[in-house]
């Protein structure tokens, strides 16, 4: 089948490849949204055609999905016993997740043309209002799909990648919440409200529910986050596209190798080149 954006995406609604007032007012609103917690949702941005066809792409590369099944700290870091136990870094949690990486998407699927869309790119750099913007580089995750199934979900962590943009594709029966302590690492990592909001203490943890078709523009670096566990057999489907502050930057081998269960020569190649000095 051949997708073209305007069966994919609600471009009466959004006109995201035209400039005009339209666009102006939907970009105002996700910035103000950005402003205030580092995460904006511009709900039903797919047409009914996209969230069916995402889905059954999704369902037909299932099977090369990287389960993983440990326990990880928010940094996906090892542990360090120099460190005291009360540390974050030391704070270890069940992980069961699944992602299928990037290189299972054609380029002519629902996905990719959704990705590829005129305007698409454009769009979300004028809703970041981010001068260095460039795709994620990584073969592996530059558009992939997260799958959850019951009891699976994703405990708090940091994102690699500086700027995260996600569509709501399927939602499980029950359970599934998007969790975020909204920009808490914006001037350092910020140990105490980490250790807070693992315990359950924080009051600055917000709770997201989002539908099919969602678009939703996230600073995950920034924020801690979470998906909570789900219950029910049907799947969760989200799809994230990512994009980042310098060309050519890619996972670190550790974290891919977590991630998506193998990593490329271009992750062994570009390791430790990060332009910033936060932990993974």
């Amino acid at each position: 089948m051949v997708f073209h954006a305007s069966d994919l995406i609600d471009l009466d609604r959004y006109p995201i490849h035209r400039d005009g007032p339209e666009r102006d007012a939907i970009v105002a609103q996700v910035r103000a949204d950005l402003a205030r917690d580092g995460c904006a949702v511009i709900r039903n941005f797919l047409t009914r055609k996209a969230i069916a066809a995402l889905a059954a792409e999704a369902d037909g590369v299932a099977a090369e999905g990287h389960r993983s099944f440990n326990r990880t700290n928010p940094y996906f870091t090892q542990d360090d016993p120099d460190l005291p136990e009360d540390d974050p870094r030391r704070q270890f949690f069940e992980r069961s997740n699944t992602f299928i990486p990037a290189d299972n998407f054609a380029r002519s699927g629902a996905l990719r043309t959704i990705h590829d869309a005129p305007g698409f790119d454009g769009f979300v750099q004028d809703c970041l209002q981010e001068e260095k913007f460039y795709r994620y580089a990584d073969p592996l995750a530059d558009v992939i799909v997260n799958m959850a199934e019951e009891g699976n979900g994703f405990p708090w962590h940091f994102d690699t990648n500086n700027f995260t943009v996600t569509l709501a594709i399927q939602n499980a029966e029950e359970g599934g919440a998007f969790e975020y302590a909204p920009m808490i690492r914006r001037e350092g990592e910020n140990f105490e409200e980490v250790s807070r909001v693992l315990a359950g203490a924080s009051d600055k943890v917000t709770v997201l529910e989002l539908q099919p078709g969602d678009l939703q523009l996230f600073r995950g670096r920034y924020s801690l986050h979470r998906v909570a566990p789900l219950k029910g057999s049907t799947r969760r489907y989200v799809a994230i596209f990512s994009y980042v502050e310098e060309p050519d930057m890619v996972g670190s081998p550790e974290r891919t190798k977590q991630l998506y269960g193998r990593v490329l020569p271009i992750h062994l190649e570009r390791a430790g080149l990060r332009a910033d000095a936060f932990i993974d």
